[in-house]
């Protein structure tokens, strides 16, 4: 029993070593020792697992290596979509987008931009449970793609097990693609075994990805750079912050850099365009992003580009035309026009509708975007998704209402809409195959247990479009669910430092519609909260005092807005003559000279612990 304790004790600790020596290889390109003393740890690892296969796990450092050919993929949908990019040709489209975003969210909101390379590879999801890799799939359509978890497991840039305290459910999202020099490597070996070199290297990743057999991948040299966060990223206050933790949990983020403003971004690009050749690996192009979450729920996200309404109609193309398509920024396929000489008059213009197909509300179209919704609560084709959201960690965090449970609910009719969760009984689900007693006694107790969320929670939870967890607190500080539904308007909402134009409206369209109303009446009656909450500490060194905080800090920025808030103050996002103080770090930007004009007082982080002291 001894023996056993202490072969299965460095069993582990070869596991261990040989994750740590492999990240300091291929994710941070820093080796600590050399190929002989790895394979030396590596091989010893491998006698022991053989001599003891009870003790293999899926995580094991050895089980790269692939395994038998599978019959085929199976799909998965993806929990949050892989959305695709919209394109900028010119500079000069990149200052449109700027002014775009800026009237969306109004003149109280300064955005931050992130930039970062577009890797030319497979876009690919990586699904980590309690810091175990368990499932990698491609994009597909953004919706749903292929499971591919054992040819990414070949991939030893992707770690089999995250570091630093993971989140229970983490989606990361990379590019799988190979370096130039390993392709032609690669390619030289093909010739010189008489077979077909690849044509370049984006086309050789991607077929590696989708072979059958997994020892093919494993073959093949694939790395990978992850660049954001699908299910799970909510909890991250900004792109760049989802990067870092990314980072810290050891997968290899792709290199990126914030800017305050938007000719920083136009540099970036154009710099990059001059020396996209300098790389040891291909582009396609810079992607740039707003940085803050917050930011990019108030704006939203918009179809595909550039198939949308209003280029259809630019461009005069119409339902069973023959257009042209041209390959535009490398790959990617764009509707160029149509022909009108072969049309045979059976052509029709697409017109968009005016009303909700499933539920029949009146759809609407917010200015600026591409996008027409739907944004009645108790609409059938959303009541679902509703649910899954309002059941999520984030929200009301109902343990044991997961995706699964929620559809299977939803779909026998026992729950249409979330104010129906709180109608269950436990005589409802004891009968259902999997509920047993204890399972029912622990779905019903934690259900029991979400009305004890204030009230911000529950107005998060509720799904009005723009509203994310900030925005919610800044409401529920001001309004309770009583004033928000006796009608609230949009000028009383923007009076609240951080609340835009477009939300404002997003919170009076959804208490506008009936349905709505008399979703959160039944909730009100279930016993959830919907109480106004407190606005913090009545006393501190920052009471009544307005910060903006800018510039690259030491810790992550949602550190210094807890201690801020804690101490009574108010974090805004921009800077204007009633801002109190601006704590600013490296590269903080025209955030800072608009406070060098204003005169208002400057702190870096040692002047900011002082006042806290």
């Amino acid at each position: 029993m001894v023996q056993e304790t202490n072969i299965r004790g460095r069993i582990e600790d070869l596991r261990e070593l040989v994750r740590y020596h492999n990240r300091r290889y291929y994710v941070e390109d820093a080796p600590e020792i050399g190929d002989a003393e790895y394979d030396a740890l590596y091989k010893e690892l491998e006698a022991l697992e053989a001599e003891h296969p009870e003790l293999v796990t899926l995580d094991s450092p050895t089980q790269r290596v692939g395994g038998e050919p599978l019959e085929g993929f199976t799909q998965v949908r993806h929990a949050v979509p892989m959305l695709s990019l919209a394109n900028a040709r010119k500079l000069e489209d990149l200052r449109e987008w700027d002014a775009r975003v800026r009237r969306l969210l109004g003149e109280d909101e300064e955005p931050r931009y992130a930039t970062e390379l577009k890797i030319d590879g497979l876009a690919v999801s990586l699904r980590y449970e309690n810091g175990l890799f368990v499932r990698g799939a491609t994009r597909g359509n953004g919706t749903v793609g292929e499971d591919v978890t054992a040819n990414l497991r070949t991939v030893r840039s992707i770690p089999e097990k995250l570091s630093d305290d993971p989140p229970e459910v983490l989606e990361a999202r990379g590019e799988v693609y190979i370096p130039l020099d390993r392709f032609e490597e690669f390619n030289r070996r093909q010739e010189a075994e008489g077979k077909l070199p690849f044509a370049n290297p984006r086309n050789l990743a991607a077929g590696s990805i989708r072979q059958l057999d997994p020892r093919i991948a494993a073959s093949r040299p694939l790395t990978i750079f992850c660049y954001g966060v699908g299910e799970g990223g909510e909890r991250y206050e900004s792109h760049s912050t989802a990067l870092e933790a990314l980072k810290s949990y050891g997968l290899r983020v792709s290199p990126y850099k914030i800017h305050e403003d938007i000719e920083s971004v136009v540099e970036e690009c154009a710099y990059w365009t001059r020396e996209r050749g300098s790389l040891g690996y291909q582009i396609d192009g810079v992607v740039v992003k707003v940085d803050s979450r917050e930011q990019q729920r108030a704006l939203g996200s918009v179809a595909k580009a550039p198939h949308n309404e209003d280029y259809i109609k630019e461009k005069g193309i119409l339902i069973g035309d023959v257009v042209v398509v041209e390959r535009a920024g490398d790959v990617i396929p764009q509707v160029v026009r149509p022909i009108p000489e072969e049309r045979t008059g059976g052509e029709r213009p697409f017109e968009m509708p005016k009303n909700c197909p499933v539920c029949g509300e009146p759809v609407t179209r917010s200015e600026g975007e591409a996008v027409t919704r739907c944004v009645n609560a108790s609409c059938p084709a959303q009541a679902l998704e509703h649910i899954i959201h309002w059941s999520s960690k984030a929200a009301m965090d109902i343990e044991g209402l997961g995706e699964k449970v929620a559809t299977r609910l939803f779909d026998l009719g026992l729950i249409k809409d979330v104010a129906e969760i709180y109608d269950l009984r436990p005589e409802q689900l004891e009968p259902l195959e999997g509920f047993g007693e204890k399972s029912t006694e622990n779905l019903v107790h934690a259900i029991e247990r979400s009305k004890e969320h204030p009230f911000s929670r529950v107005l998060y939870a509720l799904g009005i479009r723009h509203v994310g967890s900030v925005t919610a607190d800044l409401i529920a500080a001001r309004f309770s669910g009583e004033d928000l539904l006796h009608g609230v308007s949009v000028e009383q909402l923007v009076e609240i430092e951080g609340i835009g134009n477009v939300v404002a409206r997003a919170v009076v369209d959804y208490f506008a519609l009936e349905d709505n109303r008399d979703l959160v009446r039944r909730l009100m009656a279930a016993g959830l909260h919907f109480e106004r909450e407190a606005t913090g500490p009545s006393e501190g060194p920052f009471v009544g005092k307005r910060v903006v905080i800018t510039g690259t800090l030491s810790r992550p920025r949602s550190y210094f807005v807890e201690r801020l808030e804690e101490a009574g103050g108010t974090f805004t996002s921009s800077v204007s003559k009633n801002t109190d103080y601006v704590l600013a770090g490296e590269e903080a930007g025209s955030k800072l000279e608009r406070a060098n004009a204003l005169g208002v007082p400057v702190l870096d982080e040692a002047a900011f612990e002082v006042l806290l002291s």
